[in-house]
């Protein structure tokens, strides 16, 4: 068998990107499939959560959406570089900031693979309080948003502990 030749942390490492861009698949093809079967897929959950699938052909929430499909394919490599450098990083990492690396890349894989496969990636969690909306997001949004603040506290107070 072709695994016994990887380390234990390369398939650590691998498990855990492939259940973040999995819950994030799930999540995502089933709301398209409520679309898609004449569903509603406008789900009122709560005063502060609706489920409302939204096309972002954008980056995150929806920046830089534009129509020419040029500077989408320029954006879709820009992302898949991104993605090559945050395995790289991975690789070269230990501890906190290695898991927060493979968060990171886990929830871009998700949404690269959208770019690729839709043109477009399916956001449908929309967060809102006395009519102001955040900005509709997805699973895999969540997983990069919480890797960066892992990213940004293993900065602020892990690495002044190792520095001193």
């Amino acid at each position: 068998m072709i695994l016994k030749y990887f380390s234990k942390d390369f398939k650590i490492t691998s498990i855990i990107l492939i259940i973040i861009f999995l819950i994030d698949r799930i999540s995502k093809e089933y709301i398209i499939f409520l679309g898609d079967q004449n569903y509603n897929s406008e789900i009122y959950l709560s005063s502060f959560l609706n489920i409302i699938l939204i096309w972002n052909d954008g980056i995150a929430f929806g920046l830089l959406s534009f129509e020419d499909k040029t500077i989408y394919n320029y954006i879709t490599i820009l992302i898949s570089s991104v993605v090559i450098i945050l395995l790289f990083l991975i690789s070269r990492t230990k501890k906190f900031k290695k898991f927060s690396y493979i968060i990171i890349t886990g929830g871009a894989l998700g949404n690269l693979f959208d770019r690729i496969i839709y043109n477009s990636v399916p956001d449908f969690i929309d967060l809102h309080y006395n009519g102001f909306h955040w900005f509709v997001f997805n699973v895999a949004d969540i997983f990069i948003t919480i890797g960066i603040i892992c990213l940004i506290y293993d900065e602020i107070f892990l690495e002044k502990k190792t520095n001193e």
